[in-house]
């Protein structure tokens, strides 16, 4: 008969120095929608103009199946990453310029 033992693991302790250069605060759920939409409507936009011609004869479920085929992916892995690091450099930016102001 095999025993199956679980234990915790080891906790590492941080001190508060180190907290908020580990973990970036993610931008408010009102700006992320709205970096979603800025990367979004343009991907949509854009897919429309170079697959219309294309998928124009093909039934409104298969066009926006193959619209999202492209859209959903580029804006995953590339758009909304690209606009989040933007953000959060423009927002360290603005935060250093704002103390050093002070």
């Amino acid at each position: 008969m095999t025993t199956l033992t679980v234990s915790a693991a080891p906790t590492a302790t941080t001190t508060t120095e180190e907290s908020p250069a580990a973990v970036p605060s993610m931008p408010s759920i009102h700006r992320r929608a709205l970096l979603t939409w800025l990367a979004v409507y343009p991907a949509i936009t854009l897919t429309f103009l170079l697959l219309g011609p294309y998928t124009a004869h093909l039934p409104l479920a298969l066009r926006t199946l193959a619209m999202t085929a492209v859209v959903v992916p580029a804006a995953v892995y590339v758009l909304i990453p690209a606009l989040l690091k933007a953000d959060h450099k423009a927002t360290t930016a603005l935060n250093t310029r704002h103390k050093n102001a002070a």
